[in-house]
């Protein structure tokens, strides 16, 4: 005789989803990628009787030049090298932080956060690191990647209000031109490319460094 097993209410089912939205927004790779992330939105969206939101977002990517054919990722290969999985989540990210979804770690007070916006035009026009962003502006709200310095990743900064955007710093630590798929990278920590910020035209939303300037997707 078959024992029925009880099922997980609604709430349960919801609260796991939004672990796993996060969890696949902050580790990517572990998560099946923007596939996974997606997946992930579907079932949450469905879960709140809400799944036309799903093509207003495609629909909102795809005006501002951030869907292809391919999703999100493709928006990022004329933009920045190597992998975007990272990248990618930081945009699903902020579609999450305006749902009320997105755990953050840390949120900037309003001077913090005004500071660090007026700071990026300035701040770009030399090369950085990961530990120069984390000096300079404090650690992330989320962190989208994992600790290993030799891989990249993006800090994404949120401010206290949900209204204003997310600022995020993308970080590289691929292989050099020419120098073939060496492992470890030449480098002890990942590269700032760009500094993404803003609800308008996707490629207008980047302040790039010289080293991001160097190396287009």
């Amino acid at each position: 005789m078959t024992v029925r097993q009880e099922l997980a209410s609604s709430e349960e089912i919801h609260a796991y989803l939004l672990q796993r939205l996060n969890l696949a927004l902050r580790r990517p790779g572990m998560m099946g990628r923007e596939t996974g992330i997606r997946l992930v939105l579907d079932h949450l969206l469905a879960a709140e009787r809400r799944p036309e939101a799903w093509e207003e977002l495609r629909e909102t990517l795809d005006r501002r030049g951030a869907w292809t054919s391919v999703g999100v990722s493709g928006a990022f290969e004329d933009l920045l090298p190597g992998d975007h999985g990272c990248s990618t989540a930081s945009v699903y990210a902020e579609f999450a932080r305006r749902q009320g979804w997105l755990e953050t770690d840390r949120l900037l007070d309003a001077g913090a956060y005004a500071e660090l916006r007026a700071a990026i035009a300035l701040w770009t026009a030399q090369d950085r690191t990961w530990s120069h962003v984390e000096a300079a502006f404090g650690p992330p709200s989320v962190l989208f990647g994992g600790t290993n310095p030799y891989y990249g990743k993006v800090l994404g900064y949120a401010s206290e209000s949900p209204q204003e955007p997310m600022v995020f710093f993308h970080l590289w630590n691929g292989t050099d031109p020419g120098a073939g798929h060496t492992w470890p990278p030449p480098r002890v920590e990942p590269l700032l490319l760009a500094v993404r910020c803003g609800d308008g035209p996707f490629a207008d939303t980047f302040t790039f460094t010289p080293e991001g300037r160097r190396r287009p997707g």
